[in-house]
Parts: C-alpha cells; structure tokens; sequence
C-alpha cells in the first residue's frame, strides 16, 4: 500500500485506530514481558548468590569442627 502524504500513512485509509491500537498493544505487551523477564533473571541470580555463599560458610564451619 502507498501512501501519498505522512497523513494518509498516520490515517492508514480510515484504519488508523485499530492500526494503531494494535501496535501500541504490541509494543506494550513486549516492553512488559522485556521487564519481567530481566527482573525474574536478576531475582534467580540473587538467589543462586546467596546459596552459594551460604554453601561456602556451611564449608568452612564443618572443616574448622
């Protein structure tokens, strides 16, 4: 589809709302799932950080006994 003008492209032949919608709809979904995963991700990595340090000291006590 060619548009002649930037506004019949923001228009998009009458569709704009629903065209639009879809992509901020996207967008939106994508940015969040972006997020959640990255904040999981660093959750885990606290976790498995403070297993192992807690690990570590459960070493060192029963090798000083």
């Amino acid at each position: 589809m060619q548009f002649d003008t930037i506004s019949d492209f923001f228009n998009m032949g009458g569709y704009a709302f629903y065209v639009w919608l879809s992509y901020g709809v996207t967008f939106f979904c994508l940015s969040t799932l972006i997020i959640s995963s990255a904040r999981q991700k660093r959750k885990v990595l606290i976790e498995i950080a403070k297993k192992m340090d807690r690990e570590e000291r459960l070493k060192e006590t029963r090798s000083t006994k």
